[in-house]
């Protein structure tokens, strides 16, 4: 599966522009600020419905527009047809998904079924940030080739907020009803029960690929886990907000469930966050993505296109260099490379006999 072509309209800075892609390794070049990354940001949005960088639509409409359009087609290799997306968004009114000029009704049924993974200079964030980045990062992952997970995940989310809506008016109003808060909890404790194995049994799996990918990057000189640490590890859901009732009630949100978890990284038994260098984060969070892009293809059967955001200036040369050998060996589907320096590009996939096409951005 590929991104054959794109056309946007007003999507953050581009006022029209159309590419045609090769459906091999695609590089982007431009100053800084040219727009190679709004290039990028625009696949994934045809691929997620939404955004790599923001969580709200209206900071992806061009400056002094009311709208913006994305439309691509994708290209079934095995299959050998072609699919017309369409997502488009008008400030103060609705956002459309449309497959063949069919929309969507839920834009989770769509979610999965073109599969991408993103390597950004963000991606330390995954690391250093809070365990919301971290949940949605590997809700994401889940995301792709489980549907019925990221329905459960959707149902959690909307309970969750009504729940907290619930504890907030007991505060406001002075009052308790724990019958009518049992309601909400027995909605609840199926969905986090279900999504909490789902996360557990994830983790197991993708630990040998993530291992592997580490093991080439980093030379085999450490060994690295994943924690997951979840309240439901120590007792039941239903046992937790109990326990947590009373906190829930004086604090006015759920205390106890899987919006909580975290994941803890390690090298060696010792935090990445804490004690791992710069360059153990960095093989850290691009053995991550590489981990990513092996368990979707293994579980899909389709290879996710794959968007590499400013590696050359961000990855160290090493680093670099095994990650491109890998698109060598045609390990990946689809790529996309962003840069300054065309010069550089076309040295260095040249030296590895890698087909490619240059795009050139301008302001």
């Amino acid at each position: 599966m590929y991104l054959q072509h794109i056309t946007l309209s007003n999507f953050k800075s581009y006022e029209t522009a159309e590419f045609d892609f090769s459906a091999n390794v695609n590089g982007i070049v431009g100053e800084n600020g040219s727009g190679k990354t709004n290039l990028l940001d625009a696949i994934y949005y045809l691929c997620f419905c939404k955004s790599f960088f923001s969580s709200q639509d209206q900071f992806s409409v061009k400056f002094d527009t009311d709208f913006f359009a994305i439309h691509g087609d994708f290209v079934n290799r095995q299959q050998e047809n072609t699919t017309h997306i369409g997502c488009t968004y008008k400030v103060g009114g609705r956002k459309s998904m449309k497959a063949n000029q069919k929309e969507y009704d839920r834009f989770s049924d769509h979610i999965g079924r073109y599969p991408l993974v993103m390597v950004s200079p963000y991606d330390n964030d995954i690391i250093n940030e809070g365990s919301d980045t971290r949940r949605r990062f590997f809700d994401m992952i889940i995301s792709q080739f489980d549907k019925e997970y990221l329905q459960q995940l959707i149902s959690y989310q909307k309970i969750i907020l009504q729940r907290n809506t619930l504890l907030k008016s007991f505060i406001e109003h002075n009052n308790y009803d724990p019958i009518l808060l049992e309601v909400f909890d027995n909605q609840l404790i199926p969905l986090g029960e279900y999504i909490f194995q789902k996360r557990k049994g994830f983790i197991d799996n993708i630990l040998p690929v993530f291992n592997k990918h580490y093991q080439y990057l980093s030379q085999g000189r450490e060994e690295v886990g994943i924690a997951y640490e979840s309240g439901l590890q120590e007792m039941s859901f239903a046992d937790g907000l109990k326990n947590n009732a009373i906190t829930d009630h004086k604090s006015g949100y759920t205390t106890f469930g899987i919006h909580k978890d975290d994941f803890q990284f390690l090298i060696d038994g010792r935090s990445v966050k804490r004690f791992g260098s710069q360059g153990q984060q960095k093989s850290y969070a691009l053995s991550l993505k590489l981990s990513q892009f092996d368990y979707i293809y293994e579980r899909k059967g389709l290879k996710p296109i794959l968007l590499l955001d400013d590696i050359f200036d961000k990855l160290d040369k090493k680093r670099t260099a095994q990650l491109l050998d890998l698109v060598g060996q045609d390990h990946f589907g689809q790529v996309f490379i962003t840069d300054t320096d065309e010069v550089r590009v076309n040295e260095i996939l040249n030296a590895r006999n890698i087909e490619h096409q240059v795009f050139h951005i301008t302001r």
